[in-house]
């Protein structure tokens, strides 16, 4: 099995709260991520398979690279999530929430016979990172 690794970037604002909690609430748990802030984040999508012989690549990257731009980039990039990107305007979009939402919008367009969604790492900053690699849905009732 080979795995190969897309990079891409987007830049977004949020603010780590819950709607159905006070801004006291919030403050408490989230502290100076409760308030609205921005991030740069590194996205890399890890995809793995075999190698088709017939253009001796695990799929075409140039896909791979649209696939991502249209499901993660256009719609989050320079976007304040709470308020652009559904499901964020009710789930608090921790990395961890904002990867497992990556990974349910890109799996299905990833995976085929030959070639499968593997991992994805995404960075919030240079020195923090979130790597999920599995079905997982985000929980509404819980709030992640």
């Amino acid at each position: 099995m080979f795995l190969i690794t897309r990079k891409a970037e987007f830049s977004a604002s949020h603010r780590l709260a819950r709607p159905d909690w006070s801004a006291e609430q919030n403050a408490a748990v989230f502290g100076l991520e409760s308030q609205t802030h921005g991030h740069n984040y590194v996205l890399e999508v890890t995809v793995a398979g075999q190698v088709d012989p017939t253009h001796g690549m695990i799929m075409d990257l140039k896909e791979l690279k649209d696939i991502i731009n249209d499901e993660v980039v256009e719609p989050w990039d320079h976007r304040h999530l709470n308020h652009e990107a559904p499901p964020f305007d009710r789930i608090v979009p921790t990395a961890e929430n904002l990867a497992a939402e990556i990974w349910r919008r890109l799996e299905p367009k990833i995976s085929r016979d030959a070639a499968h969604l593997h991992s994805i790492r995404l960075y919030e900053t240079p020195d923090l990172y979130v790597d999920f690699a599995g079905p997982g849905a985000v929980d509404d009732k819980e709030g992640r």
